[in-house]
């Protein structure tokens, strides 16, 4: 029985915990790893190593540990950070209107959020003003 992947989007994480992950994910992006290495590295116990590990593998991040016990991502390390989720910046409605604008794919995935958020009536760009 397979491991079912977690949609990035559907995770949240507390910033401490988002950043380590960047971290471990950077490291791993360097080039294979001891576990030794990356816990002095992180400065992290076994027991949170592994929760990581986990944790990443749950958002659908392949590591690897190779014949010589080093960890390595499989994949490149920009594919593995466009699965983690980044923890809630705390913006508002209007924060997150203005960072829609813009036609990268970031933006359109950003106007598409807001769409779904309003209904798909596309009446985002501007605030209903009082009468």
């Amino acid at each position: 029985m397979g491991r079912k992947k977690v949609e990035a989007a559907s995770v949240t994480l507390t910033n401490q915990r988002a950043a380590r992950l960047y971290r471990l994910l950077t490291l791993l992006g360097d080039g294979p790893q001891t576990r030794p290495q990356l816990l002095r590295r992180l400065k992290l116990d076994v027991r949170g190593f592994y929760r990581d590990l986990e944790a990443l593998r749950d958002l659908g991040v392949e590591v690897a540990t190779g014949e010589d016990n080093r960890y390595a991502l499989a994949g490149g390390l920009d594919d593995a950070l466009a699965k983690l989720p980044f923890p809630d910046p705390g913006l508002n409605f209007r924060d997150v209107q203005q960072l829609a604008k813009g036609d990268t794919t970031a933006h359109r995935k950003l106007k598409k959020r807001i769409s779904t958020f309003l209904g798909g009536n596309g009446r985002s760009a501007a605030p209903h003003k009082p009468r």
